[in-house]
């Protein structure tokens, strides 16, 4: 199989390593086009080493949870934390915060969202944070709007990669400018949720082919980056346009949309890091850190989908696609 160096070229020792494993595999086990795009994204994926510290490989925020979601935020965290990123931290509601410890021990908790000065002490917190991520089982509870505003805020003050999923995006629909021009969002709505937050900017209905209309909106929004989720996702800056064609399944889980925020939690700050540190070795002018980071995230989330599914069929859940993170990552990404 061939490959193509110039996808990685900030790190010679990460492409060494690529091209023997492709190498090594066996004429079966050659399943993967490596193109430009998939090299990028094996790129941006940090190597494991004795000299880093816990959190080097991210440190990552999930805003919600409530009384009556609260899956959703555990799904995002633990699907963050499964493809490799050090640390969780979840900010949910009072009720929330008991129920989403006891799904797991290694997510830290904080009862803080509902707080009378929520604002405040998350912002306390929120600096060690390398990415946030808002919405997963946010609820619409109007009472936490101005929270939620807030944290949108702070976050772009310390400019870090945002990810903007599920209930958050009913905010934006009401604020569509307080993400504009903030280029480091990234919203992940599918394709209800798009056609809601085009009519809300433009007052109309799109009649555009689908990929146009994201380009546009991603344009008259300052440049933030768009997934639409749907029969194939499509990623967009505005200026840089991809779609996500690897094949998941039919079977579509409650949950499946928060490991794609998790994974683009992770990914995003990855991305992002690894574009800072070596932006011209990563043909820039091609490619952006949010968009290599949302394919990233697409392809994980539909080969996870696809590997359950080919085990339990339409008995599958999302509690199933994360076993097969694991496997998913390898298979899409040979890398240390």
């Amino acid at each position: 199989m061939k490959t193509n160096r110039d996808g990685c070229r900030n790190s010679r020792l990460r492409c060494f390593h690529i091209n023997r494993v492709m190498t090594e595999m066996t004429t079966d086990e050659k399943t993967e086009e490596f193109d430009l795009k998939h090299q990028l994204i094996c790129s941006i994926i940090p190597e494991l080493s004795f000299d880093a510290h816990k959190g080097t490989n991210g440190r990552i925020a999930v805003i919600g949870g409530s009384r009556e979601y609260t899956g959703a935020p555990y799904f995002a965290a633990y699907s963050a934390l499964r493809l490799g990123c050090d640390l969780i931290y979840v900010f949910c509601t009072k009720d929330a915060a008991p129920v989403i410890k006891s799904y797991s021990p290694e997510l830290m908790v904080y009862p803080l969202l509902d707080s009378s000065n929520a604002l405040e002490e998350i912002s306390m917190i929120l600096p060690k944070m390398h990415s946030v991520v808002i919405g997963p089982g946010l609820g619409r509870n109007e009472s936490l709007l101005s929270t939620v505003g807030g944290i949108i805020n702070k976050v772009k003050d310390m400019d870090l990669p945002m990810i903007l999923d599920a209930d958050s995006l009913h905010f934006i629909c009401k604020c569509p400018d307080i993400v504009r021009g903030y280029q480091k969002a990234i919203l992940t709505p599918n394709a209800a949720e798009f056609d809601r937050l085009y009519a809300t900017v433009y007052n109309s209905d799109h009649q555009q082919d689908p990929l146009e209309a994201v380009n546009s909106l991603c344009k008259t929004l300052g440049g933030i980056t768009i997934i639409r989720k749907g029969r194939e996702d499509i990623i967009s800056d505005g200026n840089i346009s991809v779609t996500c064609k690897e094949e998941g399944s039919a079977r579509r889980c409650g949950g499946q949309g928060d490991l794609l925020s998790g994974f683009l939690g992770t990914f995003a700050y990855w991305s992002q890091k690894a574009f800072a540190r070596a932006e011209k070795e990563l043909n820039a002018e091609k490619y952006s850190a949010n968009v290599i980071a949302g394919l990233a995230a697409c392809m994980l989330t539909r080969r996870c989908n696809r590997l359950a599914f080919a085990k339990l069929g339409r008995h599958m859940t999302t509690s199933d696609m994360i076993k097969e993170i694991k496997e998913a990552f390898t298979r899409l990404f040979p890398v240390v």
